[in-house]
Protein backbone atom coordinates (compact mmCIF):
# COMPACT_ATOMS: atom_id res chain seq x y z
CA UNK A 1 0.00 0.00 0.00
CA UNK A 2 2.93 2.07 0.44
CA UNK A 3 4.30 1.76 -2.46
CA UNK A 4 1.04 2.76 -3.99
CA UNK A 5 0.73 5.93 -2.15
CA UNK A 6 4.41 7.12 -3.27
CA UNK A 7 3.21 6.17 -7.05
CA UNK A 8 -0.19 8.21 -6.26
CA UNK A 9 2.13 10.85 -5.33
CA UNK A 10 3.43 10.90 -8.83
CA UNK A 11 6.98 11.51 -7.98
CA UNK A 12 7.79 11.16 -12.03
CA UNK A 13 5.95 14.49 -11.99
CA UNK A 14 8.32 16.06 -9.63
CA UNK A 15 10.68 16.82 -12.62
CA UNK A 16 8.42 20.10 -13.09
CA UNK A 17 9.79 21.44 -9.44
CA UNK A 18 13.75 21.09 -10.70
CA UNK A 19 12.56 24.72 -12.49
CA UNK A 20 12.94 26.28 -8.33
CA UNK A 21 17.08 25.78 -8.83
CA UNK A 22 16.68 28.12 -11.81
CA UNK A 23 17.10 31.64 -9.38
CA UNK A 24 20.08 30.13 -7.96
CA UNK A 25 21.63 29.02 -11.27
CA UNK A 26 20.79 32.66 -12.72
CA UNK A 27 21.93 34.50 -9.92
CA UNK A 28 24.75 32.86 -10.04
CA UNK A 29 24.80 31.42 -6.17
CA UNK A 30 25.12 27.33 -7.48
CA UNK A 31 28.30 27.55 -5.83
CA UNK A 32 27.05 28.55 -2.48
CA UNK A 33 26.27 25.52 -0.57
CA UNK A 34 23.77 27.06 1.76
CA UNK A 35 21.83 28.58 -1.21
CA UNK A 36 21.67 25.26 -3.23
CA UNK A 37 20.43 23.48 -0.09
CA UNK A 38 17.50 25.80 0.59
CA UNK A 39 16.81 25.22 -3.50
CA UNK A 40 16.86 21.69 -2.69
CA UNK A 41 14.48 22.29 0.23
CA UNK A 42 12.03 24.29 -2.47
CA UNK A 43 12.12 21.31 -4.54
CA UNK A 44 11.33 18.63 -2.16
CA UNK A 45 8.43 21.69 -0.35
CA UNK A 46 6.79 21.63 -4.25
CA UNK A 47 6.94 18.12 -4.66
CA UNK A 48 5.15 17.24 -1.75
CA UNK A 49 2.84 20.22 -2.65
CA UNK A 50 2.42 18.83 -6.26
CA UNK A 51 1.68 15.18 -4.76
CA UNK A 52 -0.99 16.27 -2.74
CA UNK A 53 -2.59 18.40 -5.53
CA UNK A 54 -2.37 15.01 -7.64
CA UNK A 55 -3.60 12.88 -4.93
CA UNK A 56 -6.77 15.28 -4.70
CA UNK A 57 -7.13 15.30 -8.11
CA UNK A 58 -7.01 11.58 -8.48
CA UNK A 59 -10.05 11.45 -5.83
CA UNK A 60 -11.92 13.41 -7.38
CA UNK A 61 -11.93 12.66 -10.51
CA UNK A 62 -11.27 8.36 -10.22
CA UNK A 63 -14.77 7.60 -12.13
CA UNK A 64 -13.29 9.56 -15.08
CA UNK A 65 -9.77 7.81 -14.84
CA UNK A 66 -11.43 4.44 -14.80
CA UNK A 67 -12.84 5.70 -18.05
CA UNK A 68 -9.25 6.11 -19.31
CA UNK A 69 -6.61 3.54 -20.69
CA UNK A 70 -3.93 4.78 -19.07
CA UNK A 71 -5.30 6.57 -16.01
CA UNK A 72 -7.34 3.42 -14.90
CA UNK A 73 -4.05 1.89 -13.66
CA UNK A 74 -3.66 4.72 -11.88
CA UNK A 75 -3.51 3.47 -7.82
CA UNK A 76 -6.65 4.89 -6.55
CA UNK A 77 -9.00 4.02 -9.94
CA UNK A 78 -7.43 0.70 -9.65
CA UNK A 79 -8.28 -0.22 -6.20
CA UNK A 80 -4.92 -0.59 -5.13
CA UNK A 81 -5.11 2.32 -3.01
CA UNK A 82 -8.13 2.46 -0.86
CA UNK A 83 -9.96 6.06 -1.11
CA UNK A 84 -10.11 6.79 2.63
CA UNK A 85 -6.36 5.77 2.86
CA UNK A 86 -5.54 8.47 0.21
CA UNK A 87 -7.47 10.86 2.06
CA UNK A 88 -5.82 10.39 5.88
CA UNK A 89 -2.30 11.01 3.86
CA UNK A 90 -3.50 14.04 2.73
CA UNK A 91 -3.19 15.94 5.95
CA UNK A 92 0.51 14.88 7.20
CA UNK A 93 1.95 15.83 3.49
CA UNK A 94 0.77 19.46 3.38
CA UNK A 95 1.29 20.04 7.13
CA UNK A 96 4.81 18.81 5.92
CA UNK A 97 5.22 20.87 2.86
CA UNK A 98 3.67 23.72 4.67
CA UNK A 99 6.16 23.58 7.62
CA UNK A 100 9.22 23.10 4.82
CA UNK A 101 7.88 26.44 3.04
CA UNK A 102 7.45 28.47 5.70
CA UNK A 103 10.89 27.53 7.10
CA UNK A 104 12.11 28.94 3.53
CA UNK A 105 10.91 32.18 3.89
CA UNK A 106 7.84 34.00 4.47
CA UNK A 107 7.79 35.24 0.38
CA UNK A 108 8.26 31.43 -0.37
CA UNK A 109 5.64 30.38 1.42
CA UNK A 110 2.87 33.09 0.17
CA UNK A 111 4.04 32.00 -3.28
CA UNK A 112 3.65 27.85 -2.28
CA UNK A 113 -0.07 29.23 -0.96
CA UNK A 114 -0.80 30.77 -4.10
CA UNK A 115 0.02 27.47 -5.80
CA UNK A 116 -1.58 25.25 -4.68
CA UNK A 117 -5.26 28.09 -4.51
CA UNK A 118 -4.99 28.08 -7.89
CA UNK A 119 -4.34 24.61 -8.45
CA UNK A 120 -7.80 24.07 -6.17
CA UNK A 121 -9.21 26.12 -7.97
CA UNK A 122 -8.38 23.96 -11.31
CA UNK A 123 -9.42 20.93 -9.72
CA UNK A 124 -12.69 22.67 -8.74
CA UNK A 125 -13.22 23.92 -11.65
CA UNK A 126 -11.17 26.06 -13.92
CA UNK A 127 -10.28 22.31 -15.64
CA UNK A 128 -12.90 22.69 -17.53
CA UNK A 129 -13.03 26.11 -19.05
CA UNK A 130 -11.21 26.46 -22.64
CA UNK A 131 -8.24 28.42 -22.70
CA UNK A 132 -7.99 28.97 -18.74
CA UNK A 133 -7.10 25.20 -18.34
CA UNK A 134 -3.89 25.81 -19.65
CA UNK A 135 -2.84 29.27 -18.60
CA UNK A 136 -3.47 27.96 -15.61
CA UNK A 137 -1.09 24.95 -15.90
CA UNK A 138 1.34 27.41 -17.12
CA UNK A 139 1.11 29.91 -14.24
CA UNK A 140 1.81 27.01 -12.13
CA UNK A 141 5.22 26.81 -13.86
CA UNK A 142 5.82 30.68 -13.35
CA UNK A 143 4.77 30.35 -9.47
CA UNK A 144 7.71 27.70 -9.17
CA UNK A 145 10.14 29.89 -10.86
CA UNK A 146 9.28 32.71 -8.41
CA UNK A 147 9.77 30.50 -5.34
CA UNK A 148 13.18 29.26 -6.28
CA UNK A 149 14.06 33.17 -6.45
CA UNK A 150 11.76 33.75 -3.08
CA UNK A 151 13.80 31.11 -1.16
CA UNK A 152 17.09 33.49 -1.50
CA UNK A 153 15.80 37.00 -0.59
CA UNK A 154 16.04 35.92 3.22
CA UNK A 155 19.66 35.15 2.97
CA UNK A 156 20.84 37.01 -0.14
CA UNK A 157 18.26 39.93 -0.02
CA UNK A 158 20.01 41.56 -3.32
CA UNK A 159 18.25 39.01 -5.51
CA UNK A 160 15.27 40.01 -7.45
CA UNK A 161 13.31 38.10 -9.98
CA UNK A 162 14.27 38.52 -13.29
CA UNK A 163 10.98 39.66 -15.73
CA UNK A 164 12.45 37.43 -18.92
CA UNK A 165 12.48 34.48 -16.53
CA UNK A 166 9.15 34.81 -15.74
CA UNK A 167 7.93 35.53 -19.83
CA UNK A 168 9.99 32.71 -20.80
CA UNK A 169 8.91 30.28 -18.34
CA UNK A 170 5.32 31.21 -18.87
CA UNK A 171 5.27 31.14 -22.62
CA UNK A 172 7.44 27.53 -22.67
CA UNK A 173 4.43 26.40 -19.59
CA UNK A 174 2.14 27.72 -21.76
CA UNK A 175 3.73 25.67 -25.37
CA UNK A 176 4.12 22.32 -23.40
CA UNK A 177 -0.13 22.79 -21.54
CA UNK A 178 -1.08 23.39 -25.21
CA UNK A 179 0.74 20.66 -25.94
CA UNK A 180 -0.45 18.00 -23.71
CA UNK A 181 -3.95 19.03 -24.72
CA UNK A 182 -2.94 18.02 -28.16
CA UNK A 183 -1.81 14.71 -27.81
CA UNK A 184 -4.91 13.96 -24.98
CA UNK A 185 -7.03 14.86 -28.11
CA UNK A 186 -5.36 13.18 -30.47
CA UNK A 187 -5.32 9.97 -27.94
CA UNK A 188 -9.04 10.09 -26.82
CA UNK A 189 -10.18 8.78 -30.23
CA UNK A 190 -13.57 9.34 -31.46
CA UNK A 191 -16.38 10.05 -29.08
CA UNK A 192 -14.22 9.52 -26.21
CA UNK A 193 -12.60 12.90 -25.33
CA UNK A 194 -15.28 14.38 -23.41
CA UNK A 195 -16.17 11.55 -21.38
CA UNK A 196 -12.05 11.38 -20.13
CA UNK A 197 -11.63 15.14 -20.04
CA UNK A 198 -14.57 17.40 -20.49
CA UNK A 199 -12.91 20.45 -21.68
CA UNK A 200 -11.35 18.79 -24.61
CA UNK A 201 -14.64 18.98 -26.77
CA UNK A 202 -13.99 22.49 -26.39
CA UNK A 203 -10.83 22.15 -28.37
CA UNK A 204 -9.85 21.14 -31.77
CA UNK A 205 -6.84 20.20 -33.73
CA UNK A 206 -6.54 22.80 -35.88
CA UNK A 207 -6.94 25.74 -33.14
CA UNK A 208 -4.16 23.73 -30.55
CA UNK A 209 -1.78 23.32 -34.09
CA UNK A 210 -2.47 27.24 -34.50
CA UNK A 211 -1.87 28.17 -30.62
CA UNK A 212 1.39 25.79 -30.65
CA UNK A 213 3.06 27.92 -33.15
CA UNK A 214 2.26 30.54 -31.61
CA UNK A 215 3.42 29.54 -27.88
CA UNK A 216 6.13 27.90 -29.84
CA UNK A 217 7.27 31.15 -31.56
CA UNK A 218 7.31 33.27 -28.33
CA UNK A 219 8.89 31.07 -25.92
CA UNK A 220 11.64 31.00 -28.71
CA UNK A 221 11.69 34.98 -29.55
CA UNK A 222 11.52 35.50 -25.94
CA UNK A 223 14.67 33.30 -24.75
CA UNK A 224 16.58 34.93 -27.92
CA UNK A 225 15.79 38.47 -27.16
CA UNK A 226 16.73 37.48 -23.34
CA UNK A 227 20.22 36.27 -24.19
CA UNK A 228 21.08 39.75 -26.28
CA UNK A 229 19.13 42.28 -24.06
CA UNK A 230 21.47 44.87 -22.19
CA UNK A 231 21.12 43.83 -18.96
CA UNK A 232 21.24 40.41 -19.21
CA UNK A 233 24.94 40.80 -21.19
CA UNK A 234 25.78 43.05 -18.62
CA UNK A 235 25.28 40.91 -15.70
CA UNK A 236 27.26 37.78 -16.62
CA UNK A 237 29.79 39.64 -18.57
CA UNK A 238 29.41 37.59 -21.86
CA UNK A 239 26.53 37.68 -24.96
CA UNK A 240 27.53 33.32 -25.36
CA UNK A 241 24.21 32.77 -23.90
CA UNK A 242 22.99 33.47 -27.19
CA UNK A 243 25.03 29.93 -28.60
CA UNK A 244 22.14 28.17 -26.03
CA UNK A 245 19.38 29.11 -28.41
CA UNK A 246 19.68 26.46 -30.45
CA UNK A 247 19.08 23.76 -27.82
CA UNK A 248 16.04 25.92 -26.99
CA UNK A 249 14.65 25.37 -30.30
CA UNK A 250 15.82 21.67 -31.02
CA UNK A 251 13.26 21.31 -28.14
CA UNK A 252 10.48 22.91 -28.94
CA UNK A 253 10.99 21.42 -32.66
CA UNK A 254 11.60 17.84 -31.02
CA UNK A 255 8.09 18.36 -28.59
CA UNK A 256 5.93 19.21 -31.43
CA UNK A 257 7.15 16.43 -33.83
CA UNK A 258 6.22 13.83 -30.62
CA UNK A 259 2.90 14.86 -30.16
CA UNK A 260 2.26 15.69 -33.86
CA UNK A 261 3.87 12.44 -35.56
CA UNK A 262 5.05 10.01 -32.82
CA UNK A 263 3.20 7.63 -30.55
CA UNK A 264 4.35 9.54 -27.62
CA UNK A 265 3.18 10.13 -23.91
CA UNK A 266 0.64 13.11 -23.05
CA UNK A 267 2.58 13.89 -20.14
CA UNK A 268 5.37 16.59 -21.08
CA UNK A 269 7.43 14.99 -17.77
CA UNK A 270 7.38 11.56 -19.10
CA UNK A 271 8.16 12.66 -22.71
CA UNK A 272 11.10 14.27 -20.94
CA UNK A 273 12.69 11.15 -18.85
CA UNK A 274 11.82 9.02 -22.18
CA UNK A 275 12.75 10.42 -25.41
CA UNK A 276 16.72 9.78 -25.70
CA UNK A 277 17.19 13.36 -28.00
CA UNK A 278 15.07 15.19 -25.77
CA UNK A 279 17.29 14.19 -22.62
CA UNK A 280 20.60 14.41 -24.31
CA UNK A 281 19.34 18.07 -26.06
CA UNK A 282 18.41 19.44 -22.20
CA UNK A 283 21.85 17.75 -20.71
CA UNK A 284 23.59 19.86 -23.82
CA UNK A 285 21.71 22.94 -22.72
CA UNK A 286 22.71 23.33 -19.21
CA UNK A 287 26.43 22.27 -19.72
CA UNK A 288 26.51 24.61 -21.82
CA UNK A 289 24.95 26.91 -19.63
CA UNK A 290 26.96 26.33 -16.48
CA UNK A 291 29.75 26.58 -18.48
CA UNK A 292 29.39 30.12 -20.19
CA UNK A 293 27.71 31.36 -16.42
CA UNK A 294 30.55 29.93 -14.07
CA UNK A 295 33.54 29.60 -16.35
CA UNK A 296 35.84 32.07 -13.89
Amino acid sequence: MLLALIEALRPKQWTKNLLVFAGVIFSLHLRDAGLLARAAGGFVAFSLLAGSVYLLNDLRDVEQDRLHPRKRNRPIASGRLPVEVAWGALVPLVAAAALLSWRLGAGFALTALVYVVINLAYSFGLKHLVLLDVFVIALGFVLRAIAGVQLLVPVAPGTEISPWLLVCTFFLALFLALGKRRRELANAGNGQAMRQRAVLDQYTPDLLDRLLVIAAAASLMSYALYTMWPATVAKFHTEALLYTVPFVAYGLFRYLWLISVAESSEDPSQVLLTDRPMGVNLLLYLTTVLVILYRA
